[in-house]
């Protein structure tokens, strides 16, 4: 095999879906199945395992986003590091990408955004194409959302299982949360990295250091009452417009906490 078949080998592994990643969505499929049959003998952990499975691989998109973006905007490492082929394992940080998503949504059941994939940004050139990759996750949560949301818009739910409505609607409100806290300019977060290319040196040096607890801050904040209601009622009014009813997302959010008998 010559050098040049060797390497577009490689290429191809680079870019290769992960078995894991199939494994996810897998698992949503067939739990979804059982909600909408009503097949499982306890719906509740059904709905549960879909929405956490079908958070996982909104998770996986929004990664792959940033790290496809940033591969078409000059950083040939990506592929390289794994983050094509979807696998949550490949992230550089998959505490931060997986865990702690997966943790808050368990908390809270909040839709709070992690991260991260490591990006070369000395490789990439312009100030627009590192705000692009900033945007691009976030933007796949929003994507993600109207998918979900669509059907409610289009009163093609009327006749679904109620269940099955309940977790879509939970589903498409973490998503809808996702995007907007994301979008939030905190350090650490992509709403910052959008604007940070924009921002003087002296600026990014001295914000640089918080840039480790933005998302808890975040996270903290959203613990104040008065904040918490306002947030969601805007949550609830941007579904309003797809036609989601904020009682089924109160819905899927019980089902979803099948311990809480």
């Amino acid at each position: 095999m010559s050098v040049i078949q060797i390497r577009r080998a490689h290429s191809g592994d680079d870019r290769r879906v992960s078995p894991i990643f199939l494994g996810i969505v897998a698992v949503m499929v067939v739990s979804g199945w059982a909600v909408w049959t009503g097949f499982a003998s306890d719906t509740r952990f059904a709905l549960f395992l879909f929405v956490v499975a079908g958070w996982v691989v909104s998770l996986c998109l929004h990664e792959y986003a940033h790290a496809r973006t940033a591969l078409h905007s000059g950083d040939t490492s990506i592929g390289e590091k794994g983050y094509l082929t979807l696998n949550p394992l490949k992230y550089t940080h998959a505490l931060l990408s997986i865990v702690l998503p997966v943790f808050f949504l368990l908390m809270g059941g909040i839709g709070l955004p992690g991260g991260a994939v490591f990006i070369e940004r000395h490789r990439i050139r312009g100030r627009v194409k590192h705000s692009l990759i900033s945007a691009a996750g976030p933007l796949t949560n929003v994507l993600f959302a109207l998918i979900l949301m669509i059907p409610f818009a289009a009163g093609s739910t009327d006749s679904w299982p109620i269940e099955f409505q309940s977790a879509l609607a939970f589903l498409a409100m973490l998503q809808v949360t996702s995007a907007l806290l994301n979008f939030l300019p905190v350090p650490g977060l992509d709403g910052y990295g959008v604007i940070e290319p924009w921002l003087s040196y002296e600026v990014k040096r001295q914000v640089a250091p918080f840039a480790p607890f933005g998302l808890l801050a975040v996270f903290g904040v959203l613990y104040i009452r008065s904040v918490n209601e306002k947030f969601f009622e805007l949550i609830y009014t941007i579904m309003g417009w797809f036609g989601v009813n904020s009682l089924l997302v109160a819905k899927g959010d019980w089902l979803f906490r099948f311990w809480q008998r």
